[in-house]
């Protein structure tokens, strides 16, 4: 778990991270380099779950590669699904990161929502979804491994 104080919001109790993968984790299919050793960093905090379409055909390996199990959502009615599973979690107690349309309402639901900037671009939606908008998956993810940066960019 994560724990922090965030001044004009609260103690934040975070036991989850639910991450996107096309667009957020990989790019056109593919593991961005260095991402897994970045999330492995958090393993011992967060229990970290992955979501995907599995749009490229390609999740089974991202999944080995990571050695995650991810969750399969279903075309139709994608953003439902993704928020559904954070509720599922306990949104109150999870962080979620992404940057596509349907991610947005995930992020919104999720306590901590981080919409990351990607070559495939951010959706407009889950940019005014999001808590903070990071430059890229690896900054988005240091902000769990040095929550007093949430803690900085969070406070009121």
């Amino acid at each position: 778990m994560i724990e922090f104080n965030v001044p004009g919001r609260g103690v934040i109790q975070l036991e989850h991270l639910v991450c996107d993968v096309n667009g957020t984790l990989a790019l056109d299919g593919q593991l961005i380099e260095g991402v897994g050793r970045k999330l492995n960093l958090l393993r011992d905090r967060l229990q970290v779950h992955i979501i995907s379409a599995d749009t490229h055909g390609r999740q089974d390996l991202i999944d080995f590669q990571l050695n995650l199990k991810a969750m399969r959502i279903t075309p139709g009615d994608e953003s439902r699904q993704k928020a559904s599973f954070v509720e599922q979690l306990g949104a109150a107690h999870t962080a979620a990161i992404g940057q596509g349309a349907n991610d947005a309402e995930m992020l919104q639901l999720a306590e901590v929502g981080v919409c990351v900037l990607s070559p495939e671009g951010a959706a407009r939606e889950t940019l005014f979804a999001a808590d903070l908008i990071a430059p890229d998956i690896f900054n988005a993810l240091e902000l769990f491994e040095k929550p007093l940066r949430l803690v900085a960019s969070l406070r009121k």
